[in-house]
């Protein structure tokens, strides 16, 4: 049993840590409104811009010429899986519901005999990944001096990214991240974003408007060569702030139930201290009297 010195260093370093904890959810909470608006503000666009990608692909006529964004490379053997993480902890079961879906996504696609690679944005998903597949992972881009989401960063992604397609180093991308949609709630999300799939929800299935005519000005080879890696780096983008607004989310209920945890403890903890101290005077009086009947 636990000495009485020894409960009453435990209780303050457990009253420490509540605060810690405490300070750290108000953080969160601070910063959650600024991610949650950036997030909400970047889906209309990336939604929008992924239904008239979807429309374009399926108009497209595959051929020697066609946009290998667009068009694909006629293969689906080698498939790149890009995982978006945070590069701090402490954000509850936010990196690894991520890195769980990539992780289901990649062994279906090696039970159908396809070769996976790993692309991990962020350091979280490394160790994971790196223990189960270590000869599958073809870069690791750190985001940890990154203190404000911005386009450029998801522009260097992508760049990075369509390089490696245009070299033949895959035949198709997906996109992991969690969206946001609570402080309690983030949904661990996949995307196809190379090829662009021909439906709007990333199936083969064409959207309501593939039926009309689609004119380019000033011509179909530069809007696509323009739109095409924007399309990229839109998503790439959203990723990025729905992460950010799901990991502070995620951030702020995990603090939130560590200070509770933490205030249980501190009870447990007290009471024991009390039994205990109870106890010990308990002891001493009847020594006292034992020993005063002595007399």
């Amino acid at each position: 049993m636990a000495s009485l010195k020894a409960l009453k260093g435990r209780i303050s370093s457990v009253k420490s840590t509540q605060k810690i904890t405490k300070a750290m959810k108000m953080v969160a909470a601070a910063k959650l409104r600024r991610a949650q608006q950036a997030a909400e503000a970047g889906r209309p666009y990336a939604e929008r811009l992924s239904t008239v990608m979807a429309s374009l692909a399926s108009k497209v006529t595959v051929g020697p010429e066609s946009p290998k964004l667009l068009a694909g490379t006629g293969s689906d053997q080698t498939h790149l899986l890009v995982v978006c993480t945070s590069d701090r902890g402490l954000a509850g079961a936010f990196n690894s519901n991520i890195v769980r879906a990539a992780r289901r996504t990649a062994d279906d696609l090696m039970r159908q005999g396809k070769t996976v690679h790993f692309y991990l944005v962020g350091r979280k998903g490394r160790a994971v990944i790196q223990r189960l597949f270590p000869k599958q992972i073809v870069h690791q881009y750190d985001t940890g001096d990154i203190k404000q989401v911005s386009f450029a960063d998801a522009q260097a992604i992508a760049e990075d990214i369509i390089e490696r397609f245009q070299n033949g180093a895959f035949d198709v991308g997906h996109l992991f991240f969690a969206r946001f949609q609570s402080a309690l709630v983030q949904e661990p999300t996949e995307l196809q974003i190379i090829p662009v799939p021909m439906g709007a929800d990333g199936s083969s299935s064409p959207s309501s408007a593939a039926e009309a005519a689609v004119e380019y000005e000033p011509n179909e080879e530069e809007i696509l060569s323009s739109l095409l890696p924007r399309n990229v780096a839109v998503q790439i983008f959203r990723a990025l702030l729905e992460n950010a607004a799901s990991e502070q989310g995620s951030r702020m209920t995990a603090m939130d139930n560590a200070t509770r945890n933490a205030g249980d403890m501190i009870n447990r903890l007290s009471i024991q201290y009390n039994r205990q101290r109870q106890a010990a005077i308990t002891t001493e009086l009847v020594e006292i009297i034992s020993g005063a009947e002595a007399l």
